[in-house]
Parts: structure tokens; C-alpha cells; sequence
């Protein structure tokens, strides 16, 4: 009998896939949930029931979330990355790291087929297939919902028929929730102009007034949250409790997929949102402008490669040594305004600050020079606009 690893959510689509794959196609069915923050131990545990009670020969659950912080979240604040100015790559910059850990399973039960549940329709099935097609091309990849093109209601009456009458209930939206935040689909995302009701987000508005909090970075990375020390993966955990309850974090995003057409998705990402901005406020004083200026169309580049499943290629490992070369200086503590629906970067303190005193005040004093030195200065630096001027006098 030849063995099958599944990439298993619990939803209705790797239900599914469990008995159709070992009933209708004969294969020896392991399933296995990779979590990269979007299920609590309790939650894991059920899914991990459920696959069993499937037909699943065994089951196995990876806690990948401090994979994914140190060899992609990192680098998305290191780079802060936001696509199209929006997005934080809530869900698309998780996928590879799952199917990294899927491909591992595949490996260690010597499986000679791969399996996931995704439809035909978006851009999941490409970053799951790209890993298993470039690093096991020998391992056989199967996408049955893809290749059956089946209706949610004929998922359902195969699983009734054979005997798993599970509560399908669908829900009115569609919610990938991980540590990097939260999408969120429904029919409003669909058009160009509908916008998603405030029940839609997961988190609804609880608190009042406004809070201030702190957030401390060292060489890049969020290492303590209003003073207290620790981990990256454990603080941001801490901001999201914290700021959730405000409703920030919340934006609808529209982009090109990588199969070429045009979606639109509504997310919640609090914390990501808050720790990018306030890592960007605090590069801007303590980076000279080349750096920020390549830190730019890098950092954009990255995400950009990151969202269409290029993650293996390997200028990303060139492109995260050159983001983790600028952060040596990014040492400070930045304040954040929370409010219900919004918040506010305040400022920061570092011993790095380049807006520093002794040299002047901007729009006060200078220091470090004369007003004649500033004469000389606009002169050299006006010479080649009015050698080129004296010649093209008809331009001006």
C-alpha cells in the first residue's frame, strides 16, 4: 500500500481528503498540522482527533512558529515589509514554511505521495507545490479538491455517506488566523467596493480611551514590550492581547496573485502592523538615507518573492544577509498610541538617534557650519544645473 502524507487543517477540504484518498484511491493516509500560531494546543489536539477518526493512519502536529519567526517574520520586520504599502504577508509568508515541514514528514516515513487541499482557484496550491516539486520531485503530488473540482456540498454527502457526520456548518466568512495575523474573505471581498462589517474581523472593539505602550528593539528584533524582556514569538503574542482589543491592525488589501489575476482580501493584524511601523519610525533615526533608500527596494523585493512562493530562490538568502547587515545600529525604544480603530508611532529613544544636537537643531540652529559655508555650498551644488540651463535658455 503506498503511503500518502496530507497537509491536514481539519477543515472541509482535508476532511475529505483523508477517506477519498485511502478509500477511492488506496493509500495509506498520514496526516499532519503544521502550526505556525493559528491553533491553540486544545485546538491542535481536536484536529489531530478528528484526522484519526478519519481513516488517518497516524497523526503528527509540528509547532513550527519559532521556524517561522527567525527565517521569515524576522526578515519581514528587518525589511518592513508590507505589500502594496498594506499587507504584512498575514498568511501567504506561512505557507512555505508548512510545507517545509510536510515535505520533512514525507521524508522521514519514506511516503511516495504528497498531498493538500487546496482548490484550483487560488494561490496556496502554487507555494505548496513549488516546495514539493523542488526538493522531492521524485514524490508524487495529489490535490484532490483541485482535481475534482468538487462542490463544498459533494465534500459533504461523501463524508455523510461514509459515516462522518460531522457539524459542516458554513461559516459566513472564510478566516486563516496565524501569528503573523489574520485574513479574513467573505462575498464583500469579492467586488472592488465592499468592505467587510465589523462582526467579520475576529476581534471586536472591547476597549475605551487610549493606552501607550513601548516597544524596545535590538538590532532589529522586538525584545521587550513596556519594559518587560522577552522573546520575540512571546511578545508578539503579548501586543496582539494587548492591542487587539482596540481593533487596529485591520485593512483590506488588493494585489496581483501569482496565477494572474487580481484578489482581494480583508485581514487583522495588529501587532504586525504596530511592530513594523514603530521598527520603521526607529530605522529612520538611526540609518543614513542609503541605507533606507536600498532597505526600500529590497525589503519591497523580498516580500514581493516571499508572497509568490519564491522563498527557495536563493537571492533571498542574499537579501536577508544585506537586511540583517543594516540592523547592527537599530537599537532604541519606540512609543505607541493606542486608540479604538487606530494608533500612533510617537516617537523613539536610542543611543544611535542621528538627529543628534551637537550638530544642530533642524530649523533652529546650526553647529557643525556658517550660513557662508551654506553660499558656497548651494553654488557647487547649482554648477552642473546652470551649465546644462545656459545652454537650453528655451527650457526655462
Amino acid at each position: 500500500m503506498k503511503k500518502v502524507v496530507l497537509a491536514f487543517s481539519g477543515g472541509l477540504d482535508t476532511s475529505f481528503c483523508v477517506p477519498y484518498l485511502k478509500n477511492e484511491k488506496g493509500y495509506e493516509v498520514h496526516t499532519i498540522l503544521v502550526n505556525t500560531g493559528g491553533f491553540s494546543a486544545e485546538e491542535a489536539g481536536k484536529i489531530g482527533e478528528r484526522a484519526l477518526s478519519l481513516g488517518a493512519k497516524t497523526h503528527t502536529t509540528v509547532d513550527a512558529v519559532e521556524t517561522y519567526y527567525n527565517k521569515g517574520i524576522k526578515y519581514l520586520i528587518f525589511g518592513n515589509v508590507l505589500k502594496n504599502n498594506t499587507y504584512p504577508l498575514s498568511v501567504s509568508s506561512e505557507r512555505v514554511f508548512q510545507a517545509l515541514e510536510v515535505l520533512k514528514h514525507v521524508k522521514e516515513l519514506n511516503a511516495d505521495c504528497v498531498a493538500h487541499g487546496s482548490t484550483g482557484a487560488g494561490n496556496d496550491q502554487v507555494r505548496f507545490d513549488l516546495v514539493f516539486e523542488v526538493l522531492a520531485p521524485e514524490v508524487e503530488i495529489l490535490a484532490p479538491i483541485r482535481e475534482l473540482q468538487l462542490t463544498r456540498k459533494e465534500e459533504i454527502d461523501y463524508l455523510v455517506k461514509h459515516g462522518f457526520d460531522f457539524s459542516w456548518e458554513k461559516s459566513k466568512y472564510s478566516i486563516n488566523q496565524g501569528i503573523w495575523g489574520t485574513s479574513v474573505g467573505g462575498v464583500e471581498t469579492l467586488s472592488s467596493n465592499g468592505y467587510l462589517p465589523e462582526e467579520a474581523y475576529p476581534h471586536q472593539v472591547t476597549k475605551e480611551g487610549e493606552e501607550k505602550i513601548s516597544i524596545e528593539f535590538k538590532n532589529g528584533e522586538p525584545v521587550a514590550l513596556n519594559g518587560e524582556k522577552m522573546e520575540p514569538v512571546a511578545l508578539i503574542h503579548a501586543l496582539a492581547e494587548i492591542a487587539n482589543g482596540y481593533g487596529v491592525g485591520r485593512d483590506i488589501h488588493i494585489g496581483d496573485t501569482i496565477i494572474g489575476i487580481k484578489g482581494r482580501v480583508g485581514f487583522e493584524a495588529a501587532a504586525p502592523l504596530i511592530l513594523v511601523k514603530a521598527h520603521h519610525l526607529l530605522e529612520k533615526h538611526v540609518l543614513v538615507k542609503e541605507q533606507l533608500y536600498w532597505k526600500e527596494l529590497i525589503g519591497n523585493y523580498y516580500g514581493q518573492l516571499m508572497h509568490e512562493a519564491q522563498y527557495l530562490n536563493p537571492v533571498m538568502r542574499d537579501m536577508e544577509r544585506f537586511l540583517e547587515s543594516t540592523q547592527e545600529s537599530v537599537n532604541g525604544t519606540v512609543d505607541v498610541l493606542l486608540r479604538p480603530r487606530s494608533f500612533f508611532v510617537l516617537g523613539c529613544t536610542s543611543k544611535y538617534d542621528l538627529m543628534s544636537s551637537k550638530f544642530g537643531e533642524y530649523g533652529e540652529m546650526n553647529k557643525s557650519y556658517t550660513g557662508r559655508d551654506v553660499v558656497g555650498f548651494t553654488k557647487v551644488l547649482a554648477n552642473p544645473l546652470k551649465i546644462f540651463y545656459s545652454l537650453h535658455k528655451e527650457d526655462k
